[in-house]
């Protein structure tokens, strides 16, 4: 199945096809698919209306299914935020090092105890007659005082997974695409795919 990634982020695309290869699915990126760049307005309140508006946007647009992930971390002690503007949590055109900065600023008189959250991906499959399917996948851990690791993105050099002692960017990317809330909502997508086809 040739679906396109609603989505400029070529980690994420990466990250995607190295899930979704055997599920048999051919991801394209946007400019495969002969779209224009474009920046879909995410006015959601949650993961999955942004999940959704984003993949209907480019099926629509290509007439392929498309499959969109909105993702972010959700801090316990912080009241889930960054939560939905995980990107942009320092501003609009912030990078990854300074919204860790922002992040590690928020939390400084958090005790390491109190320092628990996940990371959550919705990923929504949308096709060209209106079906829809959307997949959560979370992943708790815990959240340090400095990053570690040269790896992955986001907040991964903070983001320690419940049961290891590395965080997201100090693993290979085969460890964390076993593990990462990434890999676990694009499972659950598979069940769904499954379940639509009996």
């Amino acid at each position: 199945m040739r679906i396109v990634a609603a989505t400029q982020n070529s980690h994420k695309i990466r990250e995607m096809e190295a899930i979704t290869a055997d599920f048999g699915m051919e991801i394209l990126s946007q400019q495969e698919a002969g779209l224009p760049v474009l920046d879909i307005e995410e006015n959601g309140t949650t993961f999955e209306e942004n999940s959704a508006i984003k993949a209907r946007t480019i099926c629509s647009m290509s007439g392929l299914p498309a499959i969109a992930d909105d993702s972010g971390l959700s801090v316990d002690a912080l009241d889930g935020a960054p939560g939905i503007f995980s990107a942009r949590y320092a501003g609009p055109e912030a990078d990854d090092q300074a919204n860790n900065a922002k992040l590690l600023e928020a939390l400084r008189a958090v005790p390491e105890t109190e320092r628990t959250g996940r990371y959550v991906s919705v990923i929504t499959l949308a096709y060209p007659d209106g079906r829809l399917l959307s997949a959560r996948g979370e992943c708790t851990g815990i959240l340090l005082t400095a990053p570690r690791g040269a790896g992955g993105f986001g907040y991964d050099p903070l983001f320690v997974p419940d049961g290891t002692n590395t965080t997201f960017a100090e693993m290979t990317a085969e460890l964390k695409n076993q593990i990462s809330h990434r890999a676990r909502a694009l499972a659950r997508l598979r069940e769904l795919l499954e379940e639509n086809e009996t």
